[in-house]
C-alpha cells in the first residue's frame, strides 16, 4: 500500500514546496494536502494517513487544535504528526511535545531538515519507504508552486482566496487614516526586520516600503546570500526593538543596491504567503502607522 501522507498550511506556496520534495524523493506516495485544520479533517474522514505535516498558526483551526483532535480519534493517536511552525522558542516547542507532538520542524527549514524528520517518523511506524534519486534543490523545490509564479492570483479549489478582514472597517478600527487604502499601496517606512532563512541565516533588514502583499527592503551584502525563490521568515521590530510580528514569505526579489560590482548594500523584495486574518490585522496597523 502506498505511502499517504498529509500536508497542512494555509500558505498555498508552502504546501507546493513541501508536496514536490516529497514526491521527488518518495517514489508512488500520495501527498493530499489542505489549507487548515478543518479541512485536514474533513480530508481524514475517508481515508487513513500514515503521517501529518501541518503548520501551527492558521485560520479557522490551528495545527494545535488539529493534534488535539487527531489524538483524540480512534486508530490516529499514534500517527506521527510533525509541527511546523516559524516560532521556535522553548515555550512553544514545550507545548507541542505537551500535546502529543511527534517531532517539531521551525520555519524557515531546508530540504534536507523535511525530509530527515519525514523519513524519521515513518521509520517509527513501519513505512521506511524507497529513496529516488534526484538533483532537486531547496530553491528548485519553489518552482512547482503557480502561486509563486503568478504572484498569488491562482489559487487551489481547496484554498479559496483570501478575503481581506478590513475590507469595510473604518479609520477609527485602525486607529489611523483609512487603512485599505494605506495598507494595499506600499507606502515608506522607516522600520527594521530581521530576516530568517534555512539553515540558520540571518539577516538584519531595513525596511523601505510594505503593504499585506510584500516587503522592500535594504541588507548589507555577504556571501551566503539567499536566492530567488527561497523560503523566509519575516521578523518585523517595533521601535523598542521587540518583535512585533512573524510572517512567512519567499524572496521575491533581490538585487544590488547600487550601480557597482562592489557595492555592499543589497535590495531584496519578500511576498508573503501567510493567509492569516490575524497577521493581516497585524501588518495593517503597523503599515497605517508608518
Amino acid at each position: 500500500m502506498a505511502i499517504r501522507i498529509l500536508v497542512v498550511d494555509d500558505a498555498t506556496f508552502i504546501r507546493d514546496m513541501i508536496k514536490k520534495q516529497l514526491r521527488d524523493k518518495i517514489p508512488g506516495a500520495e501527498i493530499i494536502d489542505a489549507p487548515d485544520g478543518a479541512r485536514a479533517l474533513a480530508q481524514m474522514k475517508n481515508q487513513s494517513v500514515d503521517l501529518i505535516l501541518s503548520d501551527w498558526e492558521m485560520p479557522n483551526m490551528t495545527g494545535a487544535e488539529l493534534l488535539s483532535t487527531v489524538r483524540a480519534m480512534p486508530n490516529s493517536e499514534k500517527t506521527p504528526f510533525i509541527m511546523i511552525s516559524s516560532r521556535g522558542d522553548r515555550n512553544h516547542i514545550v507545548k507541542a511535545i505537551e500535546l502529543g507532538v511527534s517531532d517539531y520542524l521551525s520555519k524557515p527549514f531546508s530540504a534536507e531538515e523535511l525530509l530527515k524528520k519525514v523519513f524519521k517518523q515513518l521509520k517509527v511506524v513501519g513505512k521506511t519507504p524507497a529513496q529516488r534519486a534526484s538533483g532537486a534543490t531547496t530553491q528548485g523545490i519553489a518552482f512547482a508552486s503557480v502561486d509563486v509564479l503568478t504572484g498569488g492570483r491562482a489559487e487551489s479549489a481547496a484554498a479559496p482566496k483570501p478575503v481581506n478582514p478590513f475590507a469595510n472597517s473604518s479609520a477609527s478600527a485602525l486607529g489611523a487614516k483609512p487603512a485599505i487604502k494605506a495598507v494595499d499601496t506600499p507606502k515608506t517606512a522607516k522600520g527594521k526586520a530581521q530576516l530568517r532563512f534555512a539553515n540558520n541565516r540571518t539577516f538584519n533588514c531595513v525596511i523601505r516600503e510594505m503593504s499585506l502583499q510584500l516587503m522592500n527592503g535594504l541588507m548589507q551584502r555577504t556571501d551566503d546570500l539567499p536566492g530567488v525563490f527561497e523560503q523566509a521568515v519575516v521578523d518585523i521590530e517595533t521601535g523598542d526593538g521587540n518583535n512585533l510580528a512573524r510572517v512567512n514569505g519567499y524572496v521575491h526579489s533581490i538585487q544590488a543596491g547600487e550601480n557597482r560590482p562592489d557595492t555592499n548594500v543589497v535590495k531584496i523584495v519578500i511576498r508573503f504567503v501567510d493567509n492569516d486574518a490575524e497577521k493581516f490585522e497585524t501588518l495593517s496597523k503597523y503599515i497605517a502607522q508608518m
